[in-house]
């Protein structure tokens, strides 16, 4: 350990550090553990984002603080007395950093403990208040793209109905007890998505919620590492068909797992088109995406600012929804109009005649794969794809990015700019194993790259920057 590192553990900011690093970790203590036994330097644990003082938070600075306190007294104690106490001011003062941490650890499994007891009081109010409610309710599971789908799932059906939805990535307890108590009652249809984290985590949120219909957006291997296998994460998702028993339920038909896993009742939507309706003419490309979603007799123009064909997919299971509510074609058309990309997700910009796709909360391989297949099908001067890979990948990390290096390699997508860390190798070992002949670029961290590639990419390139690792990762 250098002087620098072990200084670390004595600066002031060093309890905000570890509130910062239990935060991120999403007050998982075994995460927080893990990264607190990586890190050398106390520091620089703070850089993608900022700390968050929520009450939670606060509660926790306060205490540590009162530790910090309470040594400090032992230690002028012990100085005031002299002789054999002052042999015990050292080892103290060595193993306070460390028991600061223990400390917050222990802090968060007694704060676990009070909040499930809080969080099962906020349910019950919730369901309750659900319950006395009309409004027809929508629930998304999946590994991956449930924000994408509520969105728009929110701009379709808004222009007929009185909708509602959690904001951000809501998908909690807690988040959606707090969500619902700030409901007004007279909403038409509310959209809710499902987090995961854990088996029984979808059928405790459909208990509270009970949804009248259902989707599931996929299932891969996004957060593998905290369900053990792909068929643990798919029987969780699933909970919201066991849950539905036999009201509508909409699966997407690429993914594989989903597909699988599928009742025989359930609606199929793929980039085909969903149900008996099928999507044709399908075209993307910077400015968004246009297909025509038809069935006989009917024709409904899609035009969204979203990009690529993967989106085809979720478009129409949300017009199939929009239609199963009864919604004119005139206002399903309208809604489609208003979809884009929400934050992070797809999202382009222009910068000095460089376009920036930002993809950054895209870390999983199906969403990787979309990408992938968007920005090789533009005609650009250069095509970047930034990527430092996924996280929680678990026993199926190596595979997972081979084969991520593999798709890059056949894209032709001209530049690879790695963010190196310990699945680098992996990502490499594919681009090499499928002779790719393009430029690889490796920098230390997102904000690195994306500094040194002002200076590299120039008017007419195209940049997507999928995923970005948080700091427990990086």
């Amino acid at each position: 350990m250098s002087i620098q590192s072990f200084l670390s553990l004595y600066r002031p900011r060093y309890i905000r550090s570890l509130i910062y690093m239990l935060q991120t970790s999403e007050y998982d203590v075994g995460d927080f553990t893990a990264w607190y036994l990586r890190t050398r330097d106390f520091s620089s644990v703070e850089r993608r984002r900022k700390i968050a003082w929520t009450p939670k938070a606060t509660l926790f600075a306060v205490a540590l603080w009162a530790l910090v306190g309470i040594v400090a007294y032992i230690l002028l104690t012990f100085l005031f007395l002299g002789g054999a106490f002052l042999v015990l001011l050292a080892p103290i003062l060595l193993l306070l950093p460390f028991v600061l941490a223990v400390a917050l650890a222990g802090f968060a499994i007694l704060f676990a403990g009070v909040q499930s007891i809080v969080e099962q009081f906020y349910m019950r109010r919730a369901a309750l208040r659900l319950s006395r409610m009309k409004a027809f309710k929508i629930a998304i599971a999946g590994s991956f793209g449930k924000t994408t789908m509520r969105e728009i799932l929110k701009a379709v059906l808004a222009e007929s109905k009185r909708v509602a939805a959690p904001p951000h990535s809501y998908n909690t307890p807690l988040s959606i007890s707090r969500f619902v108590g700030s409901l007004k009652g007279d909403e038409e249809v509310l959209i809710f998505e499902l987090g995961e984290y854990y088996p029984g985590d979808v059928r405790k949120l459909c208990e509270m919620i009970k949804p009248d219909l259902g989707i599931v957006t996929g299932v891969n291997e996004a957060h593998l590492e905290k369900f053990g296998d792909l068929e643990e994460t798919a029987e969780t998702i699933f909970e919201l068909a066991d849950y539905l028993n036999d009201k509508p339920l909409y699966v997407n038909g690429e993914s594989e797992m989903a597909w699988k896993h599928a009742p025989e009742h359930a609606i199929i939507y793929s980039c085909a088109g969903s149900g008996d309706w099928k999507a044709a003419h399908t075209k993307t490309d910077l400015s968004g995406l246009s297909f025509s979603f038809q069935r006989e007799g009917e024709d409904i123009a899609v035009r969204s600012k979203l990009l690529g064909v993967h989106n085809v997919g979720p478009l129409s299971a949300a017009i199939h929804v929009a239609k199963r509510l009864g919604l004119p074609n005139t206002a399903i058309e309208a809604g489609l109009s208003k979809t884009k990309a929400f934050e992070h997700r797809m999202q382009a910009r222009a910068e000095g005649g460089i376009v920036i796709i930002d993809d950054s909360y895209n870390g999983n391989p199906d969403g990787a794969r979309a990408a992938i297949t968007f920005l090789a099908g533009l005609s650009a001067k250069r095509r970047f794809y930034i990527t430092p890979g996924f996280v929680e990948m678990g026993a199926r990390s190596e595979v997972v990015h081979r084969e991520l290096g593999r798709e890059l390699a056949l894209s032709g997508i001209e530049h690879i700019v790695l963010i190196q860390n310990s699945v680098t190798g992996h990502i490499e070992s594919g681009l090499a194993g499928a002779n790719y002949h393009g430029k690889i670029l490796h920098f230390p961290d997102m904000p690195q790259a994306l500094s040194a590639l002002k200076h590299v990419t120039t008017p007419g390139d195209v940049v997507l920057i999928q995923n970005d690792w948080p700091d427990q990762y990086a």
